[in-house]
């Protein structure tokens, strides 16, 4: 049975689908068996993400209005282990969006994946209710500015009257020197905030803007330390106990912001 993780945020722009991306790639490197939805119905942004935006034919909202077959509208990239995306509709009204028929559709290819992934919308767009009716984990993504802040607190509000079971927070975009000069959030302050802890944090990492601009990810560039960071997510995923701030990546991060 497949463990349903959506990711969300309170708002656009705090780099969501390049965390379902990147997130997703290393677990499918990790020999996971993973599918990326993308839900965010409208935008599709997930298959640019991944540089297959030109090759895109079928959509979720085929597959669910029974005009193909789930296996039509799926795209494998092969070269990635078994990864697999399933692209959203760029016209469909979201006010069509029916809980139901999302949860039905998850669960009649529940055994052919470990993990799907879900690009939900933002916890204020029509659609919401629906990316996460199936949802085992939910992460929401943010970065470490007050107005991201309050907005995923309130959609923490969202997930927790919806009974998810586990919600996490991934804080993006964090810069050690600024949090240094006291110009960006702490990641305490943020967790004291939430009341709820990360599954990870990513520093800003010039390698995931050009990677966006090369349709490759981070997490194949050996350089990037924001790809070593997602990788972690993944493992800790899958049930690695990784420190949120590993050992090494603690003593660089803190080197980083203290000066240590």
């Amino acid at each position: 049975m497949a463990k349903t993780i959506v990711v969300t945020s309170g708002k656009g722009g705090v780099g969501k689908t390049v965390a379902v991306s990147n997130i997703a790639t290393a677990l499918a490197g990790l020999g996971q068996r993973v599918l990326m939805a993308d839900i965010d119905i409208g935008l599709r942004n997930l298959d640019l993400a991944m540089g297959m935006s030109d090759v895109i034919v079928y959509d979720i909202i085929d597959v669910i209005e029974e005009k193909c077959s789930f296996d039509k509208a799926v795209f494998k990239f092969e070269q990635h282990g078994h990864l697999h995306l399933l692209p959203a509709a760029q016209s469909t009204d979201k006010d069509f969006l029916n809980p139901e028929k999302f949860e039905n559709l998850f669960k009649s290819i529940d055994s052919q994946y470990d993990y799907i992934l879900l690009d939900c919308p933002a916890g204020i767009e029509k659609g919401f209710k629906s990316a996460i009716a199936s949802a085992d984990l939910a992460i929401v993504a943010l970065t470490p500015e007050m107005s991201s802040v309050r907005d995923a607190d309130k959609v923490i509000t969202l997930l927790e009257m919806a009974d998810i079971p586990e919600i996490k927070i991934l804080i993006n975009r964090v810069r050690a020197d600024m949090i240094k000069r006291g110009d960006m959030l702490s990641i305490d302050e943020i967790t004291d905030i939430l009341g709820t802890s990360p599954i990870g944090i990513i520093e800003e990492d010039e390698i995931v803007l050009k990677s966006q601009k090369r349709n490759t990810l981070a997490v194949l560039e050996s350089s990037s330390v924001a790809g070593k960071q997602f990788t972690e997510v993944a493992k800790r995923i899958t049930g690695e106990n990784i420190p949120v701030l590993s050992l090494k990546g603690e003593r660089g991060f803190f080197r980083r912001l203290f000066g240590m």
